[in-house]
């Protein structure tokens, strides 16, 4: 079947999911390959089978290369350890899963994987093109879009579970898109995550040589004073085929001179830690 009619098929089955980002009403009908709300706004699905959001395109530095490097990164397992603590807190039965920020697809995929749940329905969004693009290679069950997570196009209480991995926040958002007794699983990395890559990029003396995740943890409890934060420690292997990809999918290299990336090159690691929190919370 090919993609866009695989996701026209979706959205038959769950077209109660999506809201029209002009007037917010709700979609009402499948027309052909797209979907148009009461008001007779109409959206059409792209030949990859995703939909478009947005009312303009977006520039990001999380280009193809970069995206395609990530998803080797993460292929070979960095997420993993924190990954599967995620899973284990989804739910036994089948759920609707929202994946903030997406990117080019990976996590999401492995977590439908893993959890081996038919009646999963999953929706994975990015603000990056070139990496919702690229998550439609992969071989999912799930549905792709390019969305602004501060304008969800979904209706309200759509979502069992919201999954938020190292994006941006926007709580009220997430709050009403999130089902009564679903949860929002949001990871945040900590001082110590790619620290062996983050003390050869910068000397002693830049302020980005150390990072904290203070304000980020804060304002999640803020918004949620009964939230159960676990921080989850690891390392993982790196080969030295592995290392142009992993300096590559992160941001940590962004802005860094460019001599002194070629000095790094030039210094591969053996491990690389991850070191995150994951801030759980219960609607």
């Amino acid at each position: 079947m090919k993609k866009i009619d695989r996701s026209t098929a979706f959205l038959q089955d769950q077209l109660d999911l999506f809201r029209c980002p002009v007037c917010q009403l709700p979609y009402s009908e499948v027309v052909g390959h797209g979907i148009k709300c009461s008001n007779g706004h109409e959206l059409d699905l792209s030949k990859k089978g995703t939909l478009f959001f947005l009312n303009h395109d977006v520039s990001s530095e999380y280009d193809a290369s970069m995206l395609s490097a990530r998803r080797r990164i993460l292929t070979a397992g960095l997420f993993d350890g924190f990954l599967e603590e995620i899973i284990r807190r989804m739910p036994k039965t089948g759920a609707r899963i929202l994946d903030i920020g997406s990117g080019e697809g990976t996590p999401l995929v492995k977590v439908l994987n893993e959890r081996h749940q038919s009646d999963d329905v999953a929706v994975g969004f990015d603000i990056s093109k070139p990496g919702i693009n690229l998550a439609t290679q992969l071989e999912s069950n799930a549905f792709w879009c390019v969305a602004d997570l501060a304008r969800l196009p979904f209706n309200d209480q759509s979502f069992d579970t919201i999954i938020d991995i190292f994006s941006p926040s926007a709580y009220s958002e997430f709050n009403r898109v999130l089902a009564n007794g679903g949860q929002l699983l949001k990871v945040v990395p900590n001082s110590n995550y790619l620290i062996e890559l983050r003390q050869l990029l910068y000397d002693k003396e830049s302020k980005h040589r150390s990072y904290s995740n203070d304000n980020v943890v804060d304002l999640f409890m803020q918004h949620y004073p009964n939230a159960e934060a676990k921080r989850i420690v690891y390392q993982m292997p790196i080969l030295p085929a592995q290392f142009a990809d992993l300096l590559s999918m992160t941001p940590l290299s962004w802005g860094v001179d460019e001599s002194r990336l070629d000095v790094v090159r030039e210094m591969p690691i053996n491990e690389i830690t991850v070191d995150v929190t994951l801030l759980s919370v219960e609607a």
